[in-house]
């Protein structure tokens, strides 16, 4: 027998990895509403995994703030105010619009294509209806921004609110005409980029994020316990 057809092959992702992402998607798609109980044996049954795996997942997802402890009633979906949302906007609007503006005085076409063919995939994504598929695709636009700006610290920021994000982009993203009115935002930052004009991405970065956030606090606050 060949030695090499006894490796054990480890598989792409540990249950563990499985098991946060299963939650983490039906936290952000609303499928655990905020406030919820989260019951470990409850969990264990829904997700097939141990109880130590469960309990390391909602560690995790309370390090990224969509998992809350409360008191006795042990761990629970978070709850995000309007004020919270507020302050995740403003950070987003001072990161994204620096970095938009770096990525426009770089002058680099293949960056402008790059970020381009993101956000046609967006569009594409909203004309499919696969929201599961607008956020996925409208975070690998950012993380194409930032690292075309040579923006890592900014961009480990954005990324460590990037389940907060996705949780209110996914509110974001339903509402109507959104799915027009969010690209063709987006577009007034590539075509800034595509043009050179860093002043012009700044400005467009700074006014996609800023309806986004009037969006996203209007939905809150019109959502109990939301």
């Amino acid at each position: 027998m060949d030695e090499r057809s006894l490796r054990v092959e480890r598989p792409e992702k540990t249950l563990r990895e499985l098991a946060l992402e299963r939650m983490r998607d039906a936290i952000i798609a609303s499928h655990f509403k905020p406030g919820e109980r989260l019951v470990e044996r409850d969990l264990c049954m829904q997700l097939g995994v141990s109880r130590t795996i469960v309990r390391e997942v909602l560690r995790h997802l309370e390090s990224e703030g969509l998992v809350a402890t409360a008191g006795t009633r042990g761990p629970v979906v978070a709850v995000t105010t309007p004020e919270q949302a507020l302050q995740i906007y403003e950070i987003r609007g001072v990161l994204e619009g620096m970095a938009a503006r770096a990525c426009a005085e770089k002058g680099d076409a293949k960056l402008a294509a790059t970020l381009q063919a993101a956000l046609d995939r967006i569009k594409s994504a909203y004309g499919r209806r696969r929201m599961d598929l607008v956020l996925d695709e409208t975070t690998e636009f950012y993380r194409v921004l930032f690292v075309g700006a040579e923006r890592d610290v900014a961009w480990g920021i954005v990324n460590s609110l990037t389940a907060r994000i996705n949780r209110l982009r996914s509110m974001t993203i339903r509402t109507p005409g959104r799915d027009i009115d969010g690209p063709t935002q987006m577009q007034r930052i590539v075509d800034a980029i595509r043009d050179g004009h860093g002043e012009g991405a700044y400005h467009a970065a700074q006014e996609h994020v800023g309806i986004a956030s009037s969006l996203a606090r209007a939905l809150l606050a019109d959502t109990p316990a939301a």
